[in-house]
């Protein structure tokens, strides 16, 4: 029988991180006086989401086991005529999977980090930040209504733009996290847009009554165009997703953030505020639904960030935009599922993702720390004698990334690929072609990372910039030292991650995917859009499908990919380079990211800034100032000037006026009225 949650519990939830994230940030830092130490202030924040992460699993086992449910305002802010704003909490089956998601994934990071930045200066305010970046998304993946939703949204842009820069005397790590706050902005801007359409036609903010309401949206025609108000919705809902998610063309801020530590990569860039696009378009469903036009836009923009993004990856020599670049593919992945109408295979992608991407970076971290803060895979090599745990860690994790058969990986990534296969939109099949290619690339850039850091020659002491002194000041080892193991603060996070990459899709498939975990919580029309409904004919169990999948392309595609990355980097390492030569242009176009960079910089921005000059010299200096501000004063300076001169002080002037005044008005106005009434 479904029971109510209890709302004090699920308020403990968010409210535990944020208490961390005040006595670290206040307490533990200048602004509070530096009152607590190093160790208390990483204890307090790691409880709070030990708190949080505990809560968060009793929330999981009453909603799948109990049928537990909750839906209710928590506070009421205002009342604007009909308009109510509230902070709620909708806890389904959605909720309470990315409630562990984000506590789990949150938990392992705040350990790994008192390994990483062990010596780094900003110590206190770096855990007082993610714990504050905890506190934002579990706000956002916990909101019933669409304000707490956006405040949730825009607090994860906040606190990653303080992440991204965290080294705020580095100018490169400065320009990401503008970079980045200002392209979330472009999104955020549509998905402000969509909200307020559905504020001012539903007229409500409460999800439930918005959905209640599809049906007559759905008929509504935007005004001054033959498109539909739905269509519109979800464009501008999808565009906020594009931002946030990293799609096609708003992707560009990602890679950038590598600036930042390495292990608010994983928090934030693997497994939480990227994956907040997803969560949102899944969550509304019932709406996207009623419009194809805007499936099909994410379709198409799923499948160039997928295959696209990847194609990027395989160039990269800096250990976490290898990583990175996997995201922003993967990324792709989950919003083709949402295209295809299979938003619960999203949202399990989403999980798998989370946990074996998170161990990717983590790993990749714990790489750096080993050779001393270098990040080029080309200096690397022969680390698996070295670093054993990392080693063992990371071929797991890229294992899972590339799909292997029994891994989480691969469950939730051929369900994607079977999703686009069944489904009939009309951008299908380019689609169809964009993951299937996917699947080679990501085994080829994964495992080309893996064979160059992990085996081969050694060549970390080859490095020409091995005797240049780390500036962040997490290790203090000397560069002339052998590679290392990393301590137990980072290893043991490295292990609890890999075991939910490798049996996290196994044993989650069947309720997620083919069951009703997702009943209350995702809306498909059948239908309109058959394509869960072929998988779930399809599937005949776990171990069924990873016994099937060994007969299908995707796998021979990954073993392809494998293979061509060890015979490139392992056995004939002069041919990457002689491939190199050979199609320079299309690696110049590679190495500048498809010129985005350069268009946004040297079309977009200047379009943007012309047009801020003009607005700022036409519109602010001439129209306001001039016209209407300066013109207003020099009109009534005129004004006073002539009144002026009748302001003489003789007593003849003035009653002269007042004759003349008296003559006026009784020709002007009561002569006319006069004859009027005498006819």
């Amino acid at each position: 029988m479904s029971q109510t949650l209890n709302a004090t519990t699920l308020l403990a939830v968010p409210m535990a991180p944020l208490l961390g994230a005040i006595a670290a940030g206040v307490l533990g830092t200048k602004f509070g006086g530096n009152w607590i130490g190093r160790r208390l202030s990483h204890s307090l924040t790691i409880l709070g989401v030990l708190v949080a992460f505990i809560l968060s699993a009793m929330t999981l086992k009453s909603v799948a086991v109990d049928g537990a449910r909750f839906n209710e305002t928590i506070y009421t802010w205002m009342v604007v005529g009909g308009l109510k704003m509230e902070i709620g909490f909708l806890v389904d089956g959605l909720t309470a999977m990315m409630m562990c998601v984000v506590t789990f994934v949150s938990l392992m990071v705040h350990i790994y980090t008192i390994g990483y930045m062990e010596e780094d200066e900003g110590y206190n305010r770096f855990f007082a930040y993610i714990s504050l970046f905890t506190f934002s998304m579990l706000m956002l993946v916990m909101s019933n209504n669409f304000l707490q939703l956006f405040f949730g949204w825009e607090a994860v842009g906040l606190v990653s733009y303080l992440l991204i820069g965290f080294w705020f005397n580095k100018p490169t790590a400065i320009f990401a996290n503008m970079k980045a706050f200002l392209v979330n902005r472009v999104g955020d801007f549509g998905f402000i847009l969509g909200i307020g359409l559905i504020a001012a036609y539903a007229g409500t903010l409460n999800y439930a009554e918005a959905f209640a309401k599809t049906g007559e949206l759905a008929k509504i025609t935007f005004p001054g165009s033959d498109w539909m108000l739905v269509t519109v919705i979800c464009i501008c809902l999808f565009i906020g997703a594009m931002g946030k998610s990293a799609q096609f063309p708003l992707h560009v801020w990602l890679p950038d953030s590598m600036e930042g530590p390495t292990p608010i990569s994983a928090l934030i860039h693997a497994a939480t505020m990227v994956t907040a696009g997803i969560f949102m378009v899944a969550r509304m469903s019932p709406l996207f639904e009623l419009s194809d036009t805007a499936l099909n836009l994410i379709l198409v923009i799923g499948s160039i960030t997928a295959l696209f993004m990847g194609f990027l990856g395989i160039i990269q020599n800096d250990i976490k935009r290898v990583v990175a670049y996997s995201t922003l593919s993967q990324l792709g992945y989950m919003t083709v599922a949402l295209g295809a109408s299979a938003y619960s295979v999203a949202v399990f992608h989403l999980m798998t993702h989370a946990f074996f991407k998170a161990l990717l970076f983590l790993a990749a971290g714990s790489v750096i720390m080993g050779v001393h803060h270098n990040q080029d895979i080309r200096w690397m090599g022969g680390l698996r004698k070295y670093m054993p745990i990392t080693w063992i860690t990371s071929l797991l994790g890229s294992l899972a990334l590339i799909g292997t058969p029994l891994f989480a990986g691969f469950y939730s990534k051929d369900s994607i690929i079977e999703a686009v296969h069944a489904t009939q939109l009309p951008a299908a099949g380019f689609a169809n072609f964009a993951v299937l290619a996917g699947v080679f690339v990501t085994a080829f850039y994964s495992f080309r990372m893996y064979f160059l850091v992990f085996h081969g020659k050694e060549r970390f002491d080859q490095d020409p910039d091995a005797h240049h002194d780390d500036h962040h000041g997490h290790d203090n080892h000397g560069h002339g030292e052998e590679p290392h193991e990393s301590p137990w603060v980072v290893t043991v996070p490295l292990l609890l991650l890999a075991i939910p990459s490798v049996v996290i899709g196994y044993l989650t498939i069947g309720p997620l995917v083919h069951g009703d975990f997702f009943k209350d919580a995702i809306f498909v029309n059948g239908d309109l859009h058959p394509a869960m409904k072929e998988l779930s004919g399809a599937f005949h169990g776990a171990t069924a499908m990873a016994l099937h999948a060994f007969s299908t392309a995707p796998f021979w595609l990954a073993v392809a990919g494998v293979a061509l990355s060890y015979y490139m980097y392992m056995i004939n390492p002069a041919l990457p380079a002689a491939i190199k030569r050979m199609f320079h242009p299309v690696y110049v176009l590679l190495e500048n990211k498809y010129y985005m960079d350069w268009i946004n910089e040297n079309i977009l921005a200047r379009l943007t800034r012309g047009l801020g000059s003009v607005l700022w010299k036409v519109g602010d200096q001439t129209l306001i100032d001039g016209t209407a501000v300066n013109g207003s004063a020099r009109l009534v300076g005129v004004f006073a000037a002539i009144t002026r001169r009748f302001q003489t002080g003789f007593l003849y002037h003035y009653a002269l006026a007042m004759i003349m005044g008296l003559f006026l008005f009784l020709t002007w106005f009561v002569a006319p009225w006069s004859a009027w009434l005498g006819k």
